[in-house]
């Protein structure tokens, strides 16, 4: 981490910092997982304001397991998900994603799309896969 409140996350509150290395071990043990995508404090300063409502969101849903990716292994693993803004909570049950919030919200609807997004089935990683093209389609991605 790089500011005092990042690192307080880990520090005081215990959430683990996880790197491309321990990545997949923390999200297949934990039953729920939120991860917490930063980038830089400093450009995207949204980052310290989820900083101090990821704790009270652990609080209201105790079955999370919150941990904060490492700033080295955020671009690598912000593919898996396909999110384009920062910071993003990444929601997942049983290492299988349920969605991402992005950007602070107001408390009552972190509420709302935190319950819905837990109520919702577990789907492949958004960002992996190949979209399929039907053979009939007219449109080529390679142009012709």
């Amino acid at each position: 981490m790089n500011h005092p409140l990042l690192n307080q996350l880990v520090e005081r509150h215990g959430f683990p910092c996880l790197n491309s290395e321990n990545f997949d071990s923390f999200i297949k043990k934990a039953p729920w997982s939120v991860l917490f995508f930063t980038e830089d404090p400093n450009r995207f300063s949204e980052s310290l304001d989820v900083a101090v409502i990821l704790p009270e969101l652990a609080k209201r849903f105790t079955q999370l397991s919150p941990a904060v990716i490492a700033r080295d292994s955020e671009r690598a693993l912000q593919g898996r998900y396909n999110f384009n803004a920062w910071p993003t909570l990444v929601f997942l049950r049983e290492g299988r994603y349920l969605g991402a919030l992005s950007r602070v919200r107001n408390w009552d609807e972190y509420l709302a799309e935190v319950e819905r997004i837990l109520s919702l089935e577990p789907s492949r990683d958004p960002g992996i896969g190949i979209p399929v093209v039907s053979s009939t389609s007219s449109a080529s991605p390679c142009g012709h």
